[in-house]
């Protein structure tokens, strides 16, 4: 019987379903942290732009990628709900 076990255990993922949908939900809140910081710069090197220092990069934008590793720390720890038949 604890052979049986084993041998049906070998195909399954390490994950539910439900876990791999909310890694990519938190992938994509992560993406979106970094776009949000994209820009700000001069075509001038010469010239200071002092948009690069706006509280959408430097407050806003760290603050929701880091919220994204959380919620992947919390989609890989959650454990999916089973239904015993």
């Amino acid at each position: 019987m604890a052979k049986q076990k084993s041998e049906s255990k070998q195909g399954e993922f390490a994950l539910a379903k439900e876990n791999y949908i909310l890694l990519l939900i938190g992938l994509a809140v992560i993406v979106i942290g970094f776009l949000l910081m994209i820009g700000g710069g001069s075509e001038d090197p010469t010239v200071f732009n002092p948009e690069v220092f706006s509280f959408r990069r430097i407050t806003l934008a760290p603050l929701i990628v880091l919220a994204g590793f959380l919620f992947e720390i919390y989609a890989i720890m959650k454990k999916p709900k089973t239904s015993d038949n």
